[in-house]
């Protein structure tokens, strides 16, 4: 691993930890296995993954990559992780999906190997673990073709993401086991919107996902305040 990787082994030794509980919808990924329908299909929505070559960036166990593989796209997941990364793998044996791929390689390194080779890229739940996440940014539109689409989503950085997405999640609900998510590097919408220009990609829609504790139901509206989506495109026709 290069010294100047985008990555704190902190947090991969984290998820690694865990890796074996992936694909446990009851397990602390149980939130992820909740909300990948509704981010699965509002990237559908905008980006038909059907016939399309996809990066899916921060893969983990592989609960969106599996997805989009499932409906028709060419799947890449890469991460840092190996545990997470031969769960992933072991899983898509055994669900017999076709078209999804795992690759232990940084985003940065396969932007520097594939310039411009993907329709679309997805980054879910990532940018918040990471030491820079403009670099990540960068490296995604690198990796996108003209014209493609790039999905982000994240926590933002406020009070009220304090309070929901750490002190409730973490602590109250149980939802995440505690010390998930670090307040300093949750990303403010504005931040984000910042790197994108700096990286030449153009925000064309935002998205807040909220939940219900006594439901325990999860949905997409335009309150941005704690987890929220960002849909990107890079200027340029599709080649």
């Amino acid at each position: 691993m290069r010294e100047t990787m985008n990555v704190d082994p902190a947090e991969l030794a984290k998820f690694s930890d865990l890796a074996h509980r992936w694909w446990d919808p009851e397990s602390e990924f149980r939130p992820l296995h909740q909300i990948n329908p509704l981010r699965l299909e509002w990237i559908n929505a905008l980006a038909p993954l059907s016939g399309q070559r996809v990066l899916d960036v921060g893969c983990g166990g592989g609960i969106l990559a599996d997805a989009m593989a499932r409906k028709g796209a060419s799947v890449l997941g890469i991460d840092l992780a190996p545990k997470s990364l031969k769960v992933a793998q072991l899983h898509a044996l055994e669900a017999q999906t076709t078209g999804v791929d795992y690759r232990e390689v940084s985003a940065e390194d396969l932007a520097a190997e594939q310039p411009g080779s993907f329709d679309v890229v997805t980054c879910m739940e990532m940018l918040e673990h990471v030491p820079a996440p403009a670099s990540i940014v960068q490296a995604c539109a690198t990796l996108v073709k003209p014209g493609g689409w790039v999905f982000f989503s994240t926590l933002n950085r406020n009070p009220k993401s304090f309070l929901f997405a750490i002190v409730g999640a973490e602590y109250v609900l149980n939802l995440l086991p505690r010390g998930t998510h670090e307040y300093a590097r949750m990303v403010r919408p504005s931040e984000l919107a910042g790197y994108c220009r700096a990286a030449g990609l153009d925000l064309q829609a935002t998205r807040g996902m909220q939940y219900n504790p006594l439901t325990r139901r999860y949905w997409l509206n335009a309150d941005t305040s704690v987890n929220y989506l960002f849909a990107t495109r890079k200027p340029g026709a599709l080649g």
